[in-house]
This record gives structure tokens, sequence and C-alpha cells, in this order.
């Protein structure tokens, strides 16, 4: 008799636990550097193999990019299989620019909605917002999980490499977006190649917004042995993290990991990708 309701017990702390944790996936972001024929030997012919199978042998299930060109995302497309993108090129919001476009697992998610706006005064354009030295944007997805029906939120994005002002008022900018875009009762996810560290005032905007929080800092396990930007150096050593997974308070963090891969003696781009395991 005690072993069946121990037994019953089990089952309903087993239904309990799944029910608790409805959806898991792991989501990335990553700079993949753009295609640049002066990065010899680095280019994107000789590495982009190398990103295909990070990303496979990983098994992200959605990830944002940034620097992307028209022709590196369409080789990303191609390469793999089970996923499709939303994003256009900053530039003339069409094929021209870099993109900061979102991949997902096409079997797992649906898009609901997704659009993209510039970090700027002006959302709706191609701008160079406040003293940044070129076009940033946003690109962003409604998806639906479709297995569990559940619906979240991701924004993706590449913060300008030299305007302060610019990173900050993009930060709060994002902020108002996802509040005007998203559900409140939905997860969310924010990615990006933020161009600022974890000690910075743009970065603080972001983790200490209300009700946001960064994967790094949540997460129950870190793999963390070095900071996310290596220049091609692989005698290159920090502790600085600029790109960045933030998330809402309806999403859990199991693991965090800045996943420093290399393929002989090199790596598969100037940044590292950055993933962390979550589930709401």
């Amino acid at each position: 008799m005690k072993k069946s309701i121990f037994s019953a017990l089990l089952v309903l702390a087993v239904l309990f636990t799944a029910s608790a944790q409805s959806v898991e996936l792991r989501v990335a972001t990553f700079n993949i550097r753009y295609d640049n024929p002066g990065d010899a030997p680095n280019t994107w012919a000789n590495r982009k193999q190398a990103v295909f199978d990070l990303i496979k042998f990983h098994q992200f299930d959605i990830f944002g990019i940034q620097e992307g060109l028209h022709n590196q995302v369409m080789d990303l497309d191609n390469a793999l299989e089970d996923f499709a993108f939303v994003g256009v090129g900053r530039d003339d919001g069409k094929e021209k620019g870099e993109y900061s476009c979102i991949f997902y697992n096409k079997n797992k998610f649906e898009v609901l909605e997704s659009n993209t706006f510039w970090l700027g005064e002006d959302t709706t354009k191609p701008v160079k917002g406040w003293d940044a030295a070129l076009p940033r944007i946003v690109t962003w997805g409604k998806f639906k999980d479709k297995l569990s029906g559940d619906i979240f939120f991701h924004f993706n994005t590449h913060f300008d490499h030299v305007g302060w002002e610019a990173r900050v008022q993009s930060a709060r900018l994002i902020l108002k977006k996802v509040a005007e875009l998203s559900d409140a009762d939905n997860p969310v996810i924010v990615t990006g190649d933020f161009n600022v560290d974890q000690d910075s005032d743009p970065y603080k905007v972001m983790r200490d917004a209300p009700g946001f929080s960064d994967s790094y800092d949540t997460a129950r396990i870190k793999y963390a042995n070095n900071g996310t930007f290596n220049s091609f150096d692989l005698t290159k050593s920090s502790d600085r993290r600029i790109d960045h997974i933030f998330v809402n308070d309806k999403i859990k963090v199991s693991r965090y990991g800045v996943l420093t891969d290399t393929y002989h003696n090199r790596y598969p781009s100037d940044h590292f990708p950055v993933m962390a395991e979550i589930y709401w």
C-alpha cells in the first residue's frame, strides 16, 4: 500500500515538474563577423563550415546573429535545413547592409508576427540614431511553441560601436518597444552584441530594468571562462562580456555558456557565441 502511494506521488511530482517546465529551449546570440576579404585567413569562406557545425552541435533552438551580410544569411539558411529566419538588412530594410536576424527551428516554432525597427528617433526607416556611426536595428518575432502552444517574444540587436549616447538611448528604446509589442504574461528574450560590457551604463539600463535580468546572473550553471570578443586572436583573454542574453521574469535559466570553440587553431568568428538554456 505504501509503495502504491509513493509511486502515485512520484508520478504526480514528475507531471508537476513537466508542467512547470512546459517549454525548454536553447537560445543564443552570435556575432558571425561580416564577410570581409581583409580578414584572411579568417575569411567567411574559410570559417563558415565551422559556424554551421557549431550551431548544429550545440543544438541551438533559436538564435540571433549580428553582422551577417545577405550572402552569409543565405549561407546559413541553406546550411541549417531545420531553420528559417526573420529579419532584413539595416541599410534599406531589405537585403542591403548587415542583418540582425533571428534564426529559429521551424519544426518547433511558428512565427506569429515579426518586424524590424531602427534604433533612432525615427524607428521606421534607416537612420543613424543620436551619435551613432552607423544605422542600427532590432529584429523581433512573436513565436509560438508548436508542442505547448506557448507564445514568447525574441528581440535581437547590434548596438553602435562608437556612440555612447546611442547605446544608452538604444537600451531605453528597446525596453520601450518590448513593453509596446509584447504581452505582459509572455516570456521575452533580448539577445545581441551590445558593444558594452557588464560594468557599463547601457548594460545596466537593460539588466536593471524592472522584470529583466542578465541570463548570466540567474543561471544555475555558468560556463564563462573568457569574455565574448576575441579579435580572432587565440592569445587574447578578457572578462568583458559584450554579447548578452537578457530575459524577463517569466523565464528561468538553467545553464549559461560562452562557447569558445576552435577549428584548426582558429576561431569561427571574432566573437564567441553565447548560449543559455532556458525554461518556463
